[in-house]
């Protein structure tokens, strides 16, 4: 049995980089790009109202001044603004040439014959000056940043309408057990509802990509076989649950020996996920969790999700924020880094009521996890954790 962080580390340095391709910026959210992306003009292009008003000589502010023409967003100004002279002026318009300050539409006062008085001349320039966001050449995006809408609209203002991203890894998923029944299927005696394969794919859908769902390998050597070559045909990364323990039935070690797979560890001292094994056949990685739900849960978003992100080139860490505990938290063993679903009250931290790996309802009611680390029996009441973001 090797520790969490040895194992973690096995993990992510197994990752490589997937193939580059081209998408519609419409399509890029939560892609991962490619390379930097650098901007094709300076942001703002031109020195741009920040609000409807008039644009003149601050030195002017005290006089009656002459409107000389409009000036709406999208159009260039077609006069300069000399002595006791205005531009009406649109947000988001070009300011003309002559013009230091925009005087807000609130500050003015409409006077006959087109002129305009300042009725408070205590304002700041009202000027978004060309280039003071970002200016041509500067580098918008890194390479390996997962782009969010913010970042697509970045990627429009530099003028990109293909992004280069990274692939999507191809998924496949694979749940062991002949006591399993889909779901809408009856239930015998002595049988469960298969939950981890939709589990799974509700995480993997979490991060935009489709898997594929191979279904239940019942508990035979040949029917296991069967779907792991497979997706070892067909995949980037196979998930898999179930069939990883003790038993006479957790076939799943065996036959992935026999498939060529090269497994790199088949116990960490994490709880729940203690039987969790990994393992890779060229360029395919294989996660193999335990049977019960939480223990795939919590091992696929502390362990494999990093992985799959990092295949796509980036970098990924669960957002995680201290917080103090509001009471104690207790356990009866300190050799494995145990994971605890936990809710939030008033700021503090509190335990959900956990029975175990199999209590896949607590998670429902879970909004982050901490973890105790190797060695520790108890954290105090009022004391900081560091909490993951469910």
């Amino acid at each position: 049995m090797i520790s969490f962080e040895e194992a973690f580390t096995i993990i992510i340095n197994s990752a490589f980089t997937m193939e580059m391709e081209a998408v519609e910026l419409f399509h890029s959210l939560n892609r991962v790009l490619a390379c930097d992306i650098q901007s094709d003009t300076d942001m703002p292009p031109f020195n741009k109202s920040a609000m409807d008003g008039y644009a003149c000589r601050r030195a002017d502010l005290q006089e009656i001044l002459s409107v000389i023409e409009i000036i709406p967003a999208g159009r260039s100004p077609q006069k300069t603004v000399s002595k006791n002279e205005c531009s009406k002026i649109m947000t988001g318009a070009i300011v003309p040439r002559g013009a230091d300050c925009v005087v807000n539409v609130e500050n003015t006062q409409t006077l006959p014959e087109n002129k305009v008085r300042i009725t408070d001349s205590n304002i700041p320039d009202n000027i978004c000056y060309q280039g003071e966001d970002i200016q041509l050449g500067e580098v918008v995006l890194s390479r390996g940043a997962l782009i969010l809408p913010q970042h697509i609209a970045m990627l429009a203002n530099a003028g990109i309408s293909n992004v280069p991203v990274y692939k999507k890894p191809r998924i496949s998923i694979i749940t062991t057990g002949s006591e399993l029944k889909e779901p809408g299927e009856a239930l015998p005696a002595g049988c469960i509802r298969n939950s981890n394969s939709y589990q799974l794919i509700g995480q993997v859908q979490r991060m935009f990509i489709q898997p594929e769902y191979l279904g239940i390998a019942g508990d035979t050597e040949d029917l296991l076989d069967q779907l792991i070559r497979k997706a070892l045909q067909t995949s980037d990364v196979v998930l898999l649950s179930g069939g990883v323990s003790m038993g006479d039935y957790d076939l799943v070690p065996a036959v992935l020996k026999a498939n060529g797979v090269n497994i790199l560890f088949d116990r960490v001292a994490m709880q729940p996920g203690k039987p969790m094994t990994f393992g890779t056949k060229d360029k395919t990685a294989i996660f193999a969790f335990p049977g019960n739900p939480v223990s795939v849960f919590f091992p696929f978003e502390i362990m494999a999700k990093p992985f799959i992100y990092k295949l796509m080139g980036h970098d990924y860490a669960p957002q995680t924020f201290p917080l103090i505990t509001g009471t104690d938290f207790k356990r009866k063993k300190s050799d494995r880094r145990s994971f605890v679903p936990v809710r939030f009250e008033n700021g503090k931290v509190f335990p959900l009521e956990f029975h175990g790996s199999a209590h896949i309802n607590a998670l429902c009611f879970a909004q982050g996890i901490i973890s105790f680390p190797v060695g520790v029996l108890e954290i105090k009441k009022g004391e900081n954790v560091d909490v993951i973001f469910l």
